[in-house]
């Protein structure tokens, strides 16, 4: 099985323009509980840098581009998120960074759990310790 789980956006519209439609339970795999987005991320900043216990999230550059590196303890793998309708599925125990933010990134994540501090390992680590349990 793939560490990168991409999603296809499909991009419904007509001549006035595309529309992108996330709904939980359906493309998104899981109930959306908290919606977020990074913008405005300077040059050479990457975020990330933790992995979740439980939580899921699916991700998407609605404009601009990152690329997204991910590791579940025995296996990294990186994707760019270059287009509003190629979203990639982030699953629980996998460590998540995101660098090479474009000048216009926004990147919006769908996240199947409210914030919840506990359910971050934000030391790496930690997190290959508990992901090779």
């Amino acid at each position: 099985m793939s560490l990168i789980k991409l999603i296809n956006l499909p991009s419904l519209g007509d001549e006035r323009g595309a529309l992108v439609a996330l709904e939980g339970n359906k493309l998104v795999p899981f109930d959306i509980k908290r919606v977020y987005y990074i913008f405005g991320t300077e040059k050479g900043v990457s975020r990330g840098f933790h992995a979740h216990k439980q939580l899921k999230q699916v991700a998407v550059c609605i404009t601009g581009k990152c690329r997204m590196t991910l590791d579940n303890g025995t296996e990294k793998a990186e994707v760019w998120l270059d287009s509003a309708t190629k979203a990639v599925l982030i699953e629980d125990m996998v460590w998540h960074e995101m660098h090479d933010f474009s000048d216009d990134c926004v990147l919006l994540v769908l996240a199947s759990e409210l914030y919840d501090e506990a359910d971050y390992i934000r030391h790496y680590q930690e997190f290959i310790v508990q992901a090779n349990k």
